[in-house]
């Protein structure tokens, strides 16, 4: 069983390989790049500190800092003032950047459900179910 556990870390590092290339050509056709994408949509519902942003995503805070800055230099991220942190601001999508969101997001969609399509809804769930259990067991 250990063999086929260490296959299927393999398969998922491959998997994620190719959604990654996915997702690069994908937020390229909007001039951005996945981490951009990422960023853009961690921060689409709440306003976050970059801390946070970096915690959500699994990722250091200067990594963050980097793309957030970008983003707020080319007027899709605002900063705004944080009443819990004087030094630590609040990030926030401007229009221009949910505009882009929305559409990296829509080219996303349409490419997910030609991949549920291919291999078939229940299959996705069953995947799902089970790298959630897998993810549950790792963090114990």
């Amino acid at each position: 069983m250990a063999d086929e556990m260490a296959l299927l870390v393999a398969d998922i590092y491959e998997l994620a390989g190719l959604l990654r290339r996915s997702g690069e050509a994908m937020a390229a056709r909007e001039g951005q790049t996945q981490a951009r994408w990422q960023f853009l949509s961690v921060i689409s519902d709440d306003a976050l500190t970059v801390s946070q942003a970096a915690r959500r995503l699994g990722v250091t805070r200067q990594a963050v800092q980097r793309v957030a800055n970008e983003l707020v230099g080319e007027g899709l991220v605002d900063v705004g003032a944080n009443p819990d942190h004087q030094t630590s601001p609040l990030l926030t999508l401007t229009d221009h950047g949910r505009g882009v969101l929305a559409r990296i997001s829509k080219l996303a969609a349409v490419d997910n459900n030609r991949l549920v399509r291919a291999v078939g809804a229940d299959m996705v769930h069953t995947t799902r179910r089970g790298v959630r259990q897998l993810i549950a067991t790792l963090r114990g």
